[in-house]
């Protein structure tokens, strides 16, 4: 007889992207966009749904 094989553990996908503390919302606008000079960029992003604030900051890929 054949045991029966163990179920894997399912785990759960998570969408990516930035989502909002407030009301989590996924859809934003940028504010403005600044260079650093550590080469990095920093947005500064708006809720379109409730209005709060963030700021992100993005790496630029080589």
């Amino acid at each position: 007889m054949n045991p029966r094989p163990t179920p894997k553990p399912v785990t759960p996908v998570l969408p990516k992207g930035i989502c909002c503390s407030a009301c989590g919302c996924r859809h934003f606008e940028v504010l403005y966009t600044r260079a650093t000079p550590a080469g990095t960029i920093r947005r500064r992003r708006q809720c379109r749904h409730c209005g709060r604030r963030i700021t992100t900051s993005e790496r630029v890929g080589a």
